[in-house]
């Protein structure tokens, strides 16, 4: 069957992927080199953009900073955002425009970083702390750019053998340009649209709900957000990383402010997910599921835990008995790896937990939340299978699944998860006819080279969709 990336943002980054500065490079100094070329063809003060940097893959092994970005961009306010999506470096100008200094307050939720000798800012801002800057940006693209953007991400992904996805933070004009490019006949992905913020009240105002659609395009869940990022080393935990004794993580939401917003959503029939990476986020949003269902029952609401990376027994016990979907990150191990020293061996051994799910009953899907993570299917499949990074250490072993495991949270899960396992996710008479050619079975390969498999055709709806 074809894949189901049940967790990924392919409005937004396709969006980036058309005029944002791709910072998915080796080094500091690539990154300021590229900046440094977008600025020569943007006029003086209007922002530059990047995205998709990672810290642990630059060769100089710190964070790029205030300094670095002000050498090569004095006349232009730069934004640069983690791949993680948590965290943003900006450099001088960006965060005069934003009203920060370094006697600004850290807003709640949310973290300014600052020299710890000299007191400076750094350029680094934390969740929350970077919305006073995200505010200030123009949303220069049009309504063709925002369908543009959908065409691109939806091939990129058709290229890997996906053929339906979760959008986990849609927006009303994001949702109008998947329509857009369905009726064009360039969508290449099915799409599940997870709305927030205004993208929830419009849907409600107009008396929409989670289900509505049609099996191209899909009103999904109301989307929330408890903790902080996995990838960024925020996500909230009831113990400390590992070097950094009074560091636990960050909460973004705290119960009341989630169960408020829920509540609405499930009295008129949503489906609901939240975002909770640490076992202390994981709680908070198990306790706001709980009373939701206590207070205003429902039979089948299928509440989501977006990524719900870090679990213990109790945690799943809980997960059980509501019947929740986890949405754990499927290609972070392999990916991420570098990373993971900072939660800790014994840690790991209950993080990306999908056997731990899968044993429990529990039907756990296959996600990649790109740009975060890279979505290709066969890197989630060995990353799951094999639980090796890309330098082959091993983390968390006790959570490897086995291939045909992998196979079924990469379609029939995410199916369930979206309420369509009655119409795909399986090759079965009556479902659509989504499907993906491998050029060898992953079956019958050495796992340590699954990745290595690749993608000859990917059909949708019975129509080739990708033909390498």
């Amino acid at each position: 069957p074809g894949f189901i990336d049940s967790h990924s943002h392919p409005a937004s980054s396709g969006r980036a992927h058309l005029r944002n500065v791709d910072c998915d490079l080796r080094s500091i100094l690539a990154i300021k080199n590229a900046i440094y070329e977008r600025t020569k063809n943007t006029p003086q003060g209007q922002w530059v953009e990047g995205f998709k940097y990672d810290d642990t893959k630059t060769s100089e092994k710190r964070f790029i900073n205030i300094q670095d970005l002000d050498e090569v961009s004095p006349n232009h306010p730069v934004i640069i955002r983690h791949r993680g999506g948590h965290t943003a470096y900006v450099n001088s100008m960006a965060l005069s425009l934003g009203g920060i200094d370094r006697n600004t307050t850290d807003p709640v939720g949310g973290h300014i970083e600052r020299d710890p000798s000299s007191g400076a800012l750094t350029g680094r801002l934390l969740e929350s702390a970077t919305s006073s800057i995200e505010n200030l940006i123009p949303n220069i693209f049009s309504r063709s750019e925002y369908q543009a953007g959908a065409k691109l991400i939806s091939e990129m992904m058709s290229k890997t053998g996906i053929t339906s996805v979760t959008d986990a933070g849609t927006d009303a004009r994001s949702f109008q340009s998947y329509q857009d490019a369905h009726e064009a006949e360039e969508l290449k992905t099915r799409i599940y649209c997870m709305m927030r913020g205004k993208g929830v009240d419009e849907m409600m105002q107009v008396g929409k709900k989670t289900g509505d659609g049609d099996e191209w395009v899909r009103v999904g869940a109301m989307k929330l957000a408890c903790d902080g990022s996995i990838s960024e080393r925020t996500a909230r935990l009831s113990e400390p990383y590992i070097g950094r004794p009074n560091d636990y993580g960050i909460i973004v939401n705290d119960e009341e402010t989630l169960y408020q917003e829920a509540v609405k959503a499930h009295k008129k029939d949503w489906q609901i997910g939240i975002h909770a990476n640490g076992d202390v986020g994981i709680d908070i949003t198990l306790n706001v599921y709980e009373r939701l269902q206590k207070e205003y029952y429902r039979k089948d609401p299928r509440f989501r835990l977006e990524h719900c990376t870090v679990i213990n027994d109790d945690l799943i016990k809980r997960i059980k008995v509501l019947n929740a979907i986890p949405t754990p990150f499927s290609t972070y191990v392999y990916w991420h790896g570098e990373k993971m020293k900072e939660y800790g061996k014994e840690r790991l051994e209950n993080m990306f937990a999908v056997k731990s799910f899968l044993d429990a009953g529990i039907n756990v899907t296959q996600t990649s939340d790109y740009p975060p993570g890279p979505f290709e299917p066969m890197m989630a499949m060995q990353s799951s299978v094999t639980r090796r990074d890309y330098n082959g250490e091993l983390w968390g072993p006790s959570q490897r699944i086995t291939v045909e495991e992998a196979i079924k949270v990469g379609t029939i899960h995410g199916a369930y998860a979206s309420f369509e396992e009655q119409i795909k996710g399986s090759l079965e008479v009556g479902k659509l006819a989504d499907l993906v050619v491998l050029d060898q079975n992953p079956l019958k390969v050495d796992p340590m080279s699954i990745i290595d498999i690749t993608v000859q055709r990917t059909m949708l709806g019975g129509k080739w969709s990708y033909e390498s």
